[in-house]
């Protein structure tokens, strides 16, 4: 094979095609630098035409209430001014009191004490879980100082304990996926009936690196949360006396940790078994969050599949003479370089960056250099003492080991909690 004069003139053949402004094709397997930012840039770009039309429904939506609502109270204040002979200045200064002792917790109605212990653990729970109604705030500057602090501890606590729940949702639902998959398998024939985990069998067949779909578990947690919900839903209309719609919708408001404050549970002073409500309240609200937070960050990953088919169209549409040579390369090696790296998805450290001699003999489809060669040796070598210790062990020690393969690399926080645990976020698709 040889090493020097055919990769001194493949290198001196490939400098034109570099200088003539060509594409040079790249590796398959290895992820694009601005990949990641071109995605989020795509996001931003989907979020602010997400914003502009919710923007525009909810105007024409509610604008036009908004407008009789105002016509009807400025009629209104007219009338009680005229009828009780109270001139519009010192009526509105009096409804600016008025308004101000709404701010401060006190309503014409009898309500529950906002500071006692219960009212003060409901409010330090709506700041901790960051719904904040805003039913109840400090006025104190006391209060507003140790807000800040205990917020910041509290929130960052909060958010860790949803991250921990999702880990643990998440693979509640796989394992028990899996094992109807695997039961099913069963039924169909392709596992022996003396089949069990962890044995070295289990390395043969369709159970090696199965994991479930996305869709899948966003399914369950979708039907999960729909049933909370409704649950929720008629316990609030049978107590706070709302309809079922304004519950519905105060149950979302609540569970996303929206929490605009318009309706807000466990408010009166008196209730009918008020122990038994006020327990079943904090239940509710607490599974409530748990599980929409836990369906949000599984959307997010359906979002994501959709940036990625999106970018790969771009990418299709964008660049067809670098897939031809690239696929014209690929046919005339007999041994690509980098062909068993993607094949098997997985990084080995070599010497050095590659020369101008193998970029050269890469760009004119020549075969590999020496190194090249004995690194696909090293690669193919790891790969089999991997499979023969995981044979020997009886289960593969790890599934997935290209992590970098999932859009956001090895993600943050719950992204890379869900990350190899459900099969989208395995590979791009």
């Amino acid at each position: 094979m040889e090493t020097g004069g055919k990769g001194e003139r493949a290198g001196a053949a490939a400098a034109p095609r570099r200088s003539s402004g060509r594409p040079v094709p790249s590796h398959p397997g290895r992820r694009l630098p601005g990949a990641d930012n071109g995605r989020f840039l795509l996001l931003a770009a989907l979020i602010a035409a997400y914003l502009s039309a919710g923007a525009s429904v909810f105007s024409a939506l509610e604008s036009p209430s908004e407008a009789a609502a105002q016509l009807r109270w400025n009629r209104t204040l007219h009338n009680f001014s005229r009828i009780f002979n109270i001139s519009l200045p010192e009526l509105r200064a009096f409804l600016r009191s008025y308004e101000a002792a709404m701010a401060a917790g006190i309503r014409v109605d009898a309500l529950r004490p906002r500071w006692d212990f219960p009212g003060a653990f409901y409010f330090v729970g709506t700041v901790v879980s960051t719904i904040g109604f805003g039913m109840t705030t400090p006025a104190t500057v006391a209060g507003k100082v140790f807000l800040i602090v205990y917020g910041l501890f509290g929130c960052a606590g909060t958010i860790l304990f949803f991250n921990l729940f999702l880990e643990r949702i998440i693979s509640l639902l796989a394992f028990i996926m899996k094992a109807c998959h695997e039961r099913q398998l069963r039924r169909s024939g392709l596992l022996p009936p003396n089949f069990q985990r962890g044995s070295a069998i289990s390395g043969v067949g369709s159970l090696v690196g199965w994991k479930p779909s996305v869709y899948h578990v966003m399914l369950i947690l979708g039907i999960f949360a729909i049933t909370l919900s409704c649950c929720a839903s008629a316990m609030y209309t049978a107590v706070e006396g709302w309809n079922y719609i304004d519950s519905l919708y105060y149950c979302f408001v609540t569970f996303s940790t929206i929490g605009f404050g318009d309706l807000v549970s466990n408010q009166n002073a008196v209730y009918q078994n008020q122990g038994l409500y006020r327990f079943g309240n904090f239940i509710f609200i607490l599974m409530g969050v748990c599980c929409i937070y836990s369906l949000f960050n599984v959307i997010s990953i359906v979002i994501k599949q959709v940036l990625n088919w999106v970018l790969k169209k771009f990418e299709c549409r964008c660049c067809p003479k670098c897939h031809k040579s690239s696929a014209r390369l690929g046919r005339r090696n007999a041994i690509t370089p980098g062909a068993r790296l993607r094949r098997h998805n997985i990084s080995v450290e070599t010497d050095g960056q590659y020369d101008s001699d193998t970029e050269g003999r890469r760009l004119s489809g020549e075969m590999i250099s020496m190194r090249e060669l004995t690194a696909s040796n090293k690669v193919s070598l790891a790969i089999l003492q991997k499979q023969l210790s995981e044979t020997a062990n009886g289960y593969p020690r790890n599934v997935c080991i290209n992590t970098r393969q999932n859009g956001f690399s090895a993600g943050v926080g719950a992204l890379a909690i869900m990350n190899n645990r459900l099969a989208e976020t395995s590979d791009s698709r």
